[in-house]
């Protein structure tokens, strides 16, 4: 299936909440070790940092849908690539402007599912260690509750809304999907293609949305929605499956690739 093609443009990730279930949310994680995740992408409109997202080919960054409700064709989109610090100089870093981004067609600013989309580059990323693509997890499965996974982001760090200039990680444990239906937690909203982890005052949070939830080395889900209070254990963080969507990233990214 084709996704809908987008103007090459963010809005900032305030301003796209979904009303009923709150978008993008590392809190309570620490910094990681400089380039110690070369697939790490930083989605940037106008060069502020919006979105977080996974170098998935060297051509195609993988993330959230939601990261580009409100676009408008002013903005200037880009991704950045081998940074730690977003601020200072790098030798490792790479920026590339996004030709096109397309979301899947069954996402949208008033609902959460299909939170899945594809930002292609001008140009190919220039590999080495401190750009590498992650593999995709193509096989749907049930990840087994407690099983550890690894976030990273630049997004806020405190409830008082601060946020990183270097890349954090967060170690999380995955919660069974049965669990985080329950009333007390998601009630009902969470589907099968959709990962929850646990979230007492360890979560990803605003700036981090669209970046890839990692366990054994593939990327297992995108970093979708969750609480409006980050952190919190009565709202599991939530990702989009990406096994659930392997088939349309691939037509994607091989339909452009036939033309």
């Amino acid at each position: 299936m084709r996704g809908c093609v987008c103007p090459v443009a963010l809005v900032l990730l305030g301003a796209a909440v979904c009303a009923a279930q709150p978008r993008g949310r590392i809190l309570g994680g620490q910094e990681a070790t400089p380039h110690s995740y070369p697939y790490m992408a930083s989605v940037q409109v106008n060069g502020t940092h919006v979105c977080g997202g996974a170098l998935v080919d060297e051509q195609w960054v993988l993330s959230a849908a939601h990261c580009m409700d409100g676009v408008t064709a002013d903005d200037a989109v880009q991704v950045l690539l081998g940074a730690h610090s977003l601020s200072k100089p790098e030798p490792s870093k790479q920026l590339h402007d996004v030709q096109r981004a397309v979301r899947h067609p069954g996402s949208g600013p008033d609902r959460i599912a299909n939170d899945i989309a594809l930002l292609k580059l001008t140009q190919n990323a220039s590999l080495g260690p401190y750009v590498q693509p992650l593999p995709l997890q193509d096989e749907v499965r049930e990840l087994a509750p407690g099983t550890l996974c690894d976030v990273a982001g630049w997004g806020v760090v405190s409830h008082a809304g601060r946020r990183p200039d270097v890349l954090q990680r967060l170690t999380v444990p995955i919660m069974d999907r049965n669990t985080c239906n329950l009333r007390v937690h998601h009630d009902g909203a969470v589907t099968q293609d959709m990962i929850c982890t646990e979230s007492h005052r360890r979560d990803s949070c605003r700036g981090d949305s669209g970046g890839p939830l990692v366990c054994g080395n593939v990327v297992e889900g995108i970093v979708a929605w969750g609480s409006r209070v980050c952190g919190n254990r009565r709202k599991p963080g939530v990702y989009t499956s990406v096994a659930s969507y392997i088939a349309w990233i691939r037509n994607v990214i091989n339909e452009d690739l036939m033309g």
